[in-house]
């Protein structure tokens, strides 16, 4: 497994190696060792799976709140998807900046989000599945989002991106100036 960082400390990508014969391949997708290593000790307990029919089609900026903060690893099962991870750490150096990375099967590539960032895709491709490790339960109360086009953000969504696919929750998310200071640099 190759691990990957970023400009922006918190986030891994996890590129697993594949061994191909004339049958298919293996590949070693998670291994606590190593993550640990490169991604802090985590304990996952629930797995989540999202569908998206269209191309273009963009969720989040998705994040929890604390008692109930989820840290998320992150792999494309079909089609593919950029996915987006922003630095919500008031008191970090990188606040409010994002990494994207194009998770696919193809490369069986995963991306670790940390508790303290959000988290939203675009799907590049029809039919596109994602699955997700989380750190905790998912909680309502402590559900919460940032506006996917924020300027103060920037992301560069690709030409795809159709804000007709957004969820109503989506469509009414505050910017990032007008969010509470949820998350700390330390203890995270």
């Amino acid at each position: 497994m190759e691990f990957r960082s970023f400009d922006i400390q918190g986030p891994v990508e996890i590129v697993p190696r594949k061994i191909e014969d004339s049958r298919g391949y293996f590949s070693e997708i998670f291994r606590v060792e190593p993550f640990a290593v490169h991604a802090g000790k985590v304990e996952f307990v629930q797995d989540n799976q999202s569908l998206s029919v269209r191309p273009g089609t963009i969720r989040g900026i998705h994040f929890q709140t604390e008692p109930a903060a989820q840290g998320k690893l992150v792999r494309c099962l079909s089609g593919s998807v950029l996915d987006v991870a922003v630095d919500l750490r008031k008191d970090s150096p990188s606040y409010g900046r994002w990494i994207a990375v194009t998770l696919n099967p193809d490369t069986n590539n995963q991306l670790w989000i940390p508790v303290g960032f959000g988290h939203a895709f675009c799907t590049l491709e029809p039919n596109s599945v994602i699955s997700y490790r989380v750190t905790n339960y998912y909680s309502p109360d402590h559900d919460k989002g940032v506006a996917w086009d924020d300027s103060d953000i920037g992301i560069d969504w690709p030409a795809i991106a159709d804000p007709e696919t957004l969820s109503a929750k989506d469509r009414v998310q505050p910017k990032l100036a007008d969010l509470e200071a949820y998350f700390p640099v330390e203890g995270h």
